[in-house]
């Protein structure tokens, strides 16, 4: 067995994408089932009362609170400071958890081939909209490619750039990679958005959401009304999804 584990979860693809996967590649029993708990402290609790479970996703909100549920950390976990993928061994009586992000893969590869396929380069400044877990999974990604980012925030604080209330037309004007990590637009939510100058926007500028459900948010639709290229997270959702069962199959 594997799983999501997340609060609210109706949002979430995942079953659906390894059901099928399953399926398609005939591995018979094997499921996928999403673990809604609303608590991180649930954790423990769900582990023992699943012993088949092998691994599982993490999503919004525990991508950071897991952190002090896992025994052992690959380097892209422990540098981003976030996890959303967990390997679950039973040694002895004993649950050893190892976390892995594999969100910082599958944001590279999609968002190469989405620029690539436009026939751009990659921008070399970049907003980064939010500073949960996958803010940071994101941030560490554009550090790999060696894009200048800054943190946009509601609040004020450290390591952030602006609020969305001190954003301007010049911050919009200087950065052409906006990516929005936060849940805002998601389902069922989708009429909300991130509070940016949209009307600053170029047909220069490319317009990143993690979120994949709606297939189109607000964020996207207000950046195609500006001439702005847009792209959702759903071909991230897959290839970070692809990469868990690659250090699941270890097994």
């Amino acid at each position: 067995m594997f799983g999501l584990i997340g609060y609210p979860l109706t949002h979430s693809f995942s079953q659906k994408y390894f059901t099928e996967k399953f399926e398609a590649e005939g591995l018979k029993g094997f499921s996928y089932k999403n673990f809604p708990i609303k608590d991180i402290e649930e954790l423990s609790e769900l582990l023992r009362e699943q012993p088949d479970l092998r691994g599982f996703n993490v999503t919004i909100p525990y991508k950071e609170q897991i952190l002090p549920f896992i025994d052992e950390f690959d380097i892209l976990s422990s540098e981003s400071g976030a996890v959303n993928t967990v390997r679950v061994l039973r040694r002895d009586n004993k649950i050893v958890l190892k976390g892995y992000n594999t969100d910082i893969f599958g944001f590279i590869q999609s968002l190469e081939e989405w620029v690539f396929s436009l026939q751009y380069i990659l921008p070399h400044k970049a907003l980064v909209l939010g500073t949960g877990g996958a803010s940071k999974a994101v941030v560490c990604a554009l550090y790999i490619l060696g894009i200048k980012t800054s943190l946009v925030s509601r609040k004020e604080g450290n390591g952030i750039f602006k609020t969305y209330e001190q954003l301007n037309a010049e911050d919009i004007a200087s950065n052409h990679l906006i990516i929005n990590t936060t849940p805002l637009g998601m389902y069922p939510n989708i009429d909300e958005y991130p509070q940016i100058p949209y009307s600053a926007l170029t047909d220069k500028h490319f317009l990143f959401d993690l979120v994949y459900n709606p297939e189109q948010t607000v964020f996207m639709r207000k950046g195609l009304e500006n001439g702005a290229n847009v792209c959702n997270g759903l071909r991230m959702l897959h290839l970070q999804a692809d990469k868990a069962w690659e250090i699941w199959e270890r097994d």
